[in-house]
Parts: structure tokens; sequence; C-alpha cells
């Protein structure tokens, strides 16, 4: 890779940081009479839903198709929490607000917070950059078990009227999330190549879990800029191991891992940390489970 690339590449990172830079709110309102539940972004969003049930009132903090790493909330947002019975959140360092948010809420609150991370064993971030925890923890349907276990908890706990019905459908959902993580051990074991080139450092649990080795352009958040240095040997180890596709994903540009890929004579494919549904997704009704069976899919084809 020239000078010429490298100076292409660092204009690219700089787009990709102003398409991040866009935010807003779900809009969506509560509702009396039911349990209102605030989460903080999708996967957490999703876990609510379907353990919930008809129960309850699930509003996300973050819309469809806005990049939750740069995300921090509004006055209206705080209002919001205020009035309801739970918030979830991911933690592990994700929501990096969510102190300050909290301690806004007034004095006689009776909001439930819930770390749903709790109790995952957690990774650490690779890049001397960032000494901190990855917290990509979703996308691994190992630690997706979890998650579901501990937002089914805080459901009975604000709501034990309808703790049977919480758990119902916290066993159906953790039946199919065993199915998946079942799924992906069965294919991806046999494969004779575990190198993934990602375009952000989200799938650290994903490779742990599954036996994969991740080399990721940037960081554990996809705005955290790569030197110049980390793109030549990022492009030298897609050459050395016969790497065939640089996975991108679809809430940032893609820009930067197409220009790896044309200098290192590979392809692009999608593989999504499902950190929020695009709103074209959103409308055709793709969930975590669409969305993780398509990463499975593009995985296999990847490291035939």
């Amino acid at each position: 890779m020239n000078l010429r690339s490298y100076l292409y590449l660092i204009a690219v990172l700089t787009v990709t940081m102003v398409f991040l830079s866009g935010c807003g709110s779900s809009g969506s309102k509560l509702i009396e009479g039911k349990t209102n539940v605030v989460t903080s972004f999708y996967p957490i969003y999703f876990l609510a839903k379907e353990i919930g049930g008809e129960q309850v009132n699930v509003i996300n903090m973050i819309p469809a198709g806005v990049e939750p790493h740069d995300w921090s909330p509004k006055s209206r947002d705080l209002d919001t929490v205020s009035d309801a019975q739970l918030f979830l959140y991911n933690g592990a360092g994700l929501e990096g607000w969510v102190n300050d948010f909290l301690q806004g809420l007034p004095k006689d609150s009776k909001l439930l917070t819930s770390e749903a991370s709790d109790g995952i064993s957690l990774i650490a971030g690779k890049s001397e950059a960032e000494k901190s925890v990855d917290p990509h923890t979703w996308v691994s349907p190992k630690s997706m078990r979890i998650m579901a276990k501990n937002i089914a908890g805080s459901l009975v706990k604000v709501d034990p009227d309808h703790k049977a019905e919480y758990e119902a459908n916290y066993a159906e959902l953790d039946k199919k999330l065993s199915a998946l993580d079942a799924q992906y051990a069965q294919k991806l074991s046999p494969l004779p190549h575990k190198d993934i080139v990602t375009s952000h450092q989200a799938f650290g649990y994903l490779a742990r879990d599954y036996g994969l080795q991740q080399v990721a352009i940037m960081g554990l958040s996809p705005d955290a800029e790569p030197k110049a240095q980390d793109l030549l040997r990022i492009s030298k180890f897609v050459e050395d191991n016969g790497v065939k596709y640089i996975f991108f994903e679809e809430l940032v540009t893609d820009e930067l891992a197409r220009t790896l890929a044309r200098e290192a004579n590979a392809q692009t494919m999608v593989l999504n940390p499902l950190e929020g549904l695009t709103p074209e997704q959103e409308q055709k009704g793709e969930d975590y489970f669409s969305l993780m069976e398509a990463n499975l899919q593009n995985l296999v084809q990847a490291l035939q």
C-alpha cells in the first residue's frame, strides 16, 4: 500500500466521523396501565420486547439508523425515564453517559435500573490506545442468553404480578438463543479459515466463543482512527493469510473497508454488529435472529 492510498484512507475516516454525528430520539410514549421499560439501544430493546410481551411498553432511546457509540441522551430522554418503571442498559462501558444521566433522576424516583451484561466474562480491548473493556457482548448468542436472563429477572422484580408470563416468554426466547448458539458452533467449527477482518473491533465475544480470530481496522468505537502502520499491517495480514473478505457494517460508511479490500485484492461483505437497525431493516421486520442468521451465512461463505 503506497502513501497515496494511506492519505485517501485517512480522508475516508474523516467522512466516517461526520457520518456518525447524527442523533435523535425514538419518540415513543409512556402508556398508563403497562410496565414502562426504557432501553438504551436495540439489542436490549429486542430482549425486553420478547420477554415482556403484552404486559410491557418498551421505549428505545436510540432510533433506527443511529450508531450508538457517540449518541448521548437529551433532557426529554431523562423525562421519559423518570416516569418509567425500569431502565435497561448494556453496561460494560458502552453507555459512557449512563452514570451522569441517572444522577439527573428526581430524588424520589422509584425507577429500577439494570445492567444487562452483568455476569458476562468481559474482554479487554486490544488496542494500546483503548485500555478499556469490549462492550459488544450481545454479538455472541452465548452472551445474549445471559443478558436475557438478567432482563427477565429485572422484569419480574419490577412487576411480580406477571412473573409467570415473563418466565414463560424468557424460556421460549432462551430456547431460540440456545438453538442459534448451537448453529454457530456447528457451522463455524469445521471451516478451514478462522480469521475475520472487520471494520471495527465489535466481534470479540463472537470470536472468543466460536474459535475465530478478529483483526479490526478500527478500535472498539467505529470512529477510533487507525494509524498508517495499522493499515499496512492489516493489508499485509490479509495478503499473507489468504483472507478473502473484509467485513463492513451498515450503520457506518463502508469506504474504508472497500478501499483496504481493493489494496489487498480482497472482497467486502456485511457483518452486522447489531448495534441498531437501519430504517429499511425496521420496515422489513428484521430482528436479532434474522440478522444473526445472515451474519452466520456470511461467515460461512467468507471462511470456506
